[in-house]
This record gives C-alpha cells, structure tokens and sequence, in this order.
C-alpha cells in the first residue's frame, strides 16, 4: 500500500513505533498450556528489586557532536526524503515550530518531524549514568539501538552491530561494516560503535544498573544486506527464504517483486516463519546475534554484556520460536531477564508467561487501570473496581511474574503521563486502536499545552502508587523533568537537562501561533519528588518482594494496602480525592509507624491524608 502520513491510519502512524495492535488468535493463544505451579520461581531475583528507566537513545542527549547524523544517513526510512535542505536539528528548539530549512519542502510538521535527527549517542548515555543512578534507578530499558536509517530505529538494518552514528567513528564504521559477510557470524568485526555499547554496559554494570536492549525479531528494515540481495538477486538470492515474499519478478508468469511488510509497511519487510515461527538462517542469525550481545566475547562470563531483552510486537512470532530462543538466552545467562510488548488483555498474555517464554511483559494492563482510577472523569473506575482490577490482574498469572511485570505509566508509544492528565477525557487508554489515534497532536481536539500545577500533583499521587505497589516500576525518560507530549512523535522529544536553555513552545502543530507561550525547563520540584520516592522503594525491601493485601478499599477515594516482607510491615494510603481523608484508627492496628517521606513517628490513631496524596507509613514487626 502507498504511505501517507496524512491519511492518518493506524497503520500508516505505527509504522514509527513497533507498537501492538489487537491482535488475532495464534497457536497456544488459548491459555491451553501447563499450569505453573504459584512455588515455582522462574524469573530473575533482581528484577523484582529494580526500578526501570527507559531510553529513547536519538533523543536523550548529545554529548557528541562529531559523530551528527548527515543526510544520507535517514535515507531507506519514511517519508523517504534525502534530497531536501536538511541539517541535525537544534537539541532546546521549539518543538512544533518549522525551522527555516524545513520550510523549504513545503510539508507538514510531522512530516519534517520524521526527518530530524538530534544527534542523541551512547556518549550521551555513559555521560548521564550518575544522573540515572542518583535517581535510584537499577535498570534501563534502550529502545533499539541496531544499526537503522530512521530515529527509532526498528527499522533494522542489521542487529549484529550498534548504529554507527551512535558511535565515535561512524564513516570507519560503515567500511568494516560493507567489509563483512552479512550472515556469517565468523566474519563479524567490532566496530567502534559496537566497542563504545559495550563500554556503556561495563559503565552501566560498575553503576550496579543493568541493562535490557530491544529485540525487534518481527521484521528488518529496507536497508537489511539481506533484503537488498533479494531484492536484487531475486530467487537467486542466497537470502531468498528470509522473508515472507508473496511474489516474484517474472515477465512469463506477470507478476512482480512483491512482499509482506509489518501491517503492510513496506519498510518494514516481515521474515518467514513456519508453523512454529521464525525458522532456518533467519533463527539462526537471531540466535547469534543473542549470544554475541550477551556474551561479548564468548567466554562463557555473561558479566560483560546485556541483562535481557525486551522484545518488540512479540505476539506476532509463533510461540515456538519464542520456547527454543528462550532456553538459548538462559543457557548464556540463567539471570537474564526477558520482558516483551505485548499490549492485549490479560487471558492473551498468559500463553507467554507460563515458564517457557517470557519472564514478564510491559504491563499496560497496569497503566490502563490507573487511568481509570486516577485520571479520567469520563470513564473514571471507583476504588472497589480498582482494588478489584489490580487483584485480577496480579492472580492471572504465576506469583513470581507479578513482581517483575514493568509497571508503566506511558512509553514511547503513549502520549506522556502528564499530557495524559491534561486530555483527560479524551477517550479510554483501553481501547487502544482509537486511543492511540485520538491521543496525536494531528487531532485539532488535542490539548499540547505544558500541565498546571494540579496536573502535576495528579502524577505524583500516581508515582507514589507506582513506587508501593507490587511489581516493577518504569519511568520513561523525562517524565522525572517534567515533560509533556501528545502521542507518537510527540512523545519523543529531545531530553529536557537542567544544564541548558530551551525555547519556548510558541506555535501550535498547524504552525499558528500559541494564545499562551509553554515555557520549557527542567522541573526540579517534580523530580525531587521522583527521586525520593525511589528511594522509598529501595530501602524497603517489603515494597519490592512483600506481599499485597487490601487493607481499605472504598468508592470514596480512599485506598489502602499493606506490603509485608521478613517482619517489615508497610501501610500505603492513597487519597484519590480533592478532600482531606483520614484512615481510622482499626486499619492501623493500634501501632505507631514511620512516615517513610518525612521520617516522622505516627503514633496510634486516625491518619490524615492531604487531598490528592499518598503516604507510606512502616514499622518493624
């Protein structure tokens, strides 16, 4: 099918993300597997005490600037222009606003949106560990970092090496890459890029952070060495059972080159796979691939490479596939950690979470309940629903998954959480196809505008949930700065760093002009409160392995909870109302506590709760 990103499909939109749409039934979809017994415990230790922090690598921070992006780099990626005036775009610009080069092509914002390149590296990341471990995070989520002409980069072109312009030398780069023979793992080089990935993890890893990178199995893209000799070659391709061709160039039979692409993306050509899923040289390019960025040097020392995988559309790969990769990535590291997208209701995820596939998924589920709790009016869930949904959603699957599914409050797939707040009404993060569109700043109903202060409370409520609750909690990078967005590619703006100037945000996306200017900067205040209640989590080893017990669960907007581990008792109240509240004295069993904010003693008796707060009040049985 023709691309236009002005038609406004959803197919055409997910074309820059990887994200999941509703998806059909599949073999083993059924929940018809064993059963694991609730003792069992399958999933990485550590992954039931981190925090995670995911990173969009393009856009999280520049450090440098000798290795920019050129033109020619994001030739291969939609909307396939490399011919107009073009140059890496400024880091603190004002977002929506067309810079004069832009201007040039006569197209839209969101078409000159998916040309910019802001020139975010992996110096970039080494550079900012301090800051991430000064948070108190334990684990970071890349989104891909494989060598790919677009600014997300699933998209790959290959996956045996890092994109060179994340690297130091990206002209060096590119000519050890041509040097090699694409599907021999033998003949693979290190390029400095790679070189510098693994200096990041060896940083990370001194830093006690570990680190999950994207495995986007589903599909390459069209700059793959393997699509290329098939397009070329044709049935003479050495690669000619790699993807899932639909017809070939045949003057006698009339047909033409055609093939599957992701949901139709051409840019996104599909690989084959049988009936167990990706099968033959395409498994087995994936299985090395595997092996060399968790073992970097194969000495069998797994300590020098990455700590799991988060797989991208992953329900779209037959289980099959996913059982024999399983077993490969546990055989090089037993501790790695496995979290996949898969963004459907619970009885389609249990298929995947029995053992034998993956230890946790991204947990929208999670982000779609909190939502509903805590930020819309129009199909705003009371206090007993939510209660009710959590305990649904923890008892579906085995006991030791619930502690590792990433908690999420939005990704690089959602509108940020504080733009959530502000289009409030806009319509239920549920129901995902029509969220995901409505939720784009192409929608004139779309609200862009920087959150107000009760907005922003409105969120740290939610954070202090998040950090209590059972399960593992994930921040997307900036949401601790304060940072707002409509949907993708809004939600992916460049980093906002205390250390710089921003613009401005004085135009809106049709290029008119803003009634009220959206002042830009890092938000101090937002991220104190982030930090600390981190540090919250951390110290308490009953908010990271407890157990969970309701403790008060009324349609009034007061929610309570105990999280109990090795004699520590945590008690979390939750106000979710613009009154005050106070929890009597019953709940609180005649203990004094405490308070894990202020480390003031709370002696029996009824307890308040400021409007719209949380408090996390411990004691040592």
């Amino acid at each position: 099918m023709k691309l236009s990103i002005s038609s406004l499909s959803i197919i055409i939109i997910i074309l820059f993300t990887g994200i999941s749409l509703t998806a059909g039934e599949e073999e083993g979809s059924s929940g018809d597997m064993k059963k694991v017994k609730e003792s069992e415990n399958f999933v990485p230790e550590w992954a039931k005490e981190v925090v995670w922090y995911q990173i969009f690598p393009e856009r999280f921070r520049n450090s440098d600037e000798s290795n920019d992006p050129d033109l020619l780099s994001i030739k291969g990626s939609w909307p396939h222009d490399f011919t107009s005036a073009w140059e890496v775009h400024p880091w603190n610009s004002d977002w929506y606003r067309l810079q004069e080069w832009e201007k040039k092509n006569g197209k839209d914002v969101f078409f000159n949106i998916q040309r910019r390149r802001y020139g975010g590296d992996l110096q970039g990341i080494i550079d900012k560990l301090d800051y991430i471990k000064e948070m108190g995070i334990g684990a970071i989520y890349l989104n891909p970092v494989f060598e790919a002409p677009s600014m997300h980069k699933y998209d790959g072109a290959t996956y045996h090496h890092i994109d060179p312009f994340f690297g130091p030398d990206p002209e060096g780069d590119k000519k050890l890459i041509e040097s090699e023979e694409f599907s021999d793992s033998k003949n693979w080089v290190w390029t400095s890029a790679d070189k510098l990935f693994l200096e990041l993890l060896k940083e990370a890893h001194k830093r006690n952070i570990r680190v999950i990178i994207d495995g986007v199995f589903n599909h390459m893209g069209l700059n793959s060495p393997a699509f290329i000799d098939v397009k070329e070659k044709q049935q003479k391709s050495k690669y000619k059972d790699w993807f899932k061709i639909l017809s070939w160039d045949d003057e006698k039979k009339g047909t033409k080159f055609e093939y599957s692409g992701w949901y139709g993306v051409k840019e996104l050509p599909e690989l084959y796979q049988d009936s167990t899923g990706i099968a033959g040289p395409p498994k087995k390019y994936i299985f090395d691939i595997t092996e060399r960025w968790m073992d970097p040097d194969g000495d069998g020392d797994p300590s020098d490479g990455i700590d799991g995988w988060r797989l991208d559309v992953a329900f779209m790969i037959g289980h099959g596939f996913w059982k024999d990769w399983r077993q490969k990535v546990k055989s090089v590291n037993p501790e790695s950690y496995i979290t996949a997208e898969i963004i459907e209701p619970i009885d389609y995820n249990i298929p995947f979470l029995e053992g034998d596939e993956f230890d946790a998924v991204m947990n929208y589920n999670f982000a779609f309940s909190c939502e509903e709790y805590f930020i819309s009016d129009s199909n705003k869930i009371n206090t007993v629903e939510f209660d009710r949904q959590l305990k649904e959603l923890r008892e579906a699957y085995p006991l030791c998954v619930a502690y590792v599914m990433q908690n999420l409050l939005g990704s690089h797939d959602t509108q940020r959480i504080l733009s959530h707040i502000v289009n409030k009404n806009i319509g239920p993060m549920r129901n995902w196809g029509s969220y995901y569109e409505k939720t784009r700043a192409a929608n004139k109903n779309y609200e862009t505008r920087r959150p107000d202060e009760h907005e922003i409370n409105i969120y740290k409520l939610m954070v202090i949930f998040q950090m209590s609750y059972l399960g593992a909690p994930m921040i997307y990078y900036g949401d601790e700065a304060g940072m707002w967005g409509a949907n993708d590619p809004c939600c992916r703006k460049p980093m906002v760093w205390p250390d710089m100037n921003y613009e401005p945000e004085t135009v809106n996306p049709d290029q008119s002009p803003r009634k009220e200017q959206n002042r830009v900067y890092y938000n101090e205040n937002l991220y104190d409160h982030i930090k600390k209640y981190i540090g919250i989590r951390n110290k308490y080893k009953a908010l990271q392995k407890g157990n969970f017990n309701t403790v008060l669960a009324e349609n009034e907007g007061l929610y309570a909870f105990s999280r109990e581990y090795e004699g520590q008792y945590v008690l979390v109240i939750i106000n979710n109302t613009g009154k005050d509240q106070k929890l009597d004295a019953k709940h609180t069993d005649g203990k004094s506590y405490i308070d894990a904010a202020t480390g003031m003693e709370i002696k029996p008796g009824q307890i308040e709760v400021k409007p719209y707060w949380g408090r996390i009040l411990v004691r040592e049985k």
